[in-house]
């Protein structure tokens, strides 16, 4: 019976093509909508504020939420630690999610780039090289790298997983397997948008593939070296 009355109140939503920051009905025009009681309403509002489908603000009402994907993210992460430290390899699993990702869209960005996007790649690509003279590359550095790659696909559900990926390796930094070769990476890099200026599709997509490749050989290891 409740999540039959949250579908309903989503279905309102649908229905009357609400977008985010929109006011829904009051609880007392939802309880005589919906034909129940004021408690389960106010239930249902928590249930769904918690999923980011509503926001609720004390004194003002209930709106439509930001619809954003943390929700999704926040449950990757959490599944993923929860795995790794059950001894799960849930970590190389989200990898390989992010892999596919990111390497099936990748060849639409070949020679589709404006050069002020490129020109933003090149520059982090130019900060991992200096970085890696002196020792690793940034966290932040390779993040900044893929969110701005992932950010010329123009599909804000695509960020969801890199996204996850980031948190649940952040906090699992020291299951991670040793750090990578600060060289290696940049290169990595380097070949991306290289081939991404050049418009070549299919040495974009092989490059992201040796990247993740170098990634995943890391985990694999640590994972190992675990059990």
């Amino acid at each position: 019976m409740a999540s039959d009355l949250l579908e309903r109140i989503k279905q309102i939503v649908i229905d009357r093509r609400l977008p985010p920051g929109a006011p829904l009905p009051t609880e007392r025009e939802l309880t005589e909508l919906l034909g129940t009681g004021r408690t389960c309403v106010r239930e249902a509002l928590k249930a769904l504020q918690a999923m980011g489908i509503v926001e609720i603000r004390h004194g003002f009402g209930t709106y439509v939420g930001p619809m954003t994907m943390a929700p999704i993210t926040e449950g990757l992460v959490f599944r993923t630690v929860a795995g790794h430290r059950r001894g799960e390899d849930s970590l190389l699993q989200l990898l390989e999610l992010r892999e596919a990702v990111e390497t099936g869209l990748a060849g639409r960005l070949a020679g589709r780039l404006a050069e002020p996007e490129l020109a933003e790649l090149d520059a982090i690509v130019t900060r991992m090289e200096d970085e890696s003279l002196t020792g690793p590359v940034r966290t932040e550095t390779d993040r900044a790298f893929h969110a701005a790659f992932c950010r010329g696909l123009d599909n804000p559900l695509i960020d969801a997983v890199p996204e996850a990926f980031w948190s649940a390796f952040h906090r699992l930094r020291d299951g991670a397997g040793p750090p990578p070769d600060p060289r290696t990476v940049s290169a990595r890099h380097r070949a991306i948008v290289t081939a991404v200026r050049a418009g070549d599709a299919i040495r974009t997509e092989e490059a992201i593939r040796d990247h993740f490749c170098d990634i995943r050989t890391r985990l694999r290891k640590a994972y190992r070296f675990a059990r």
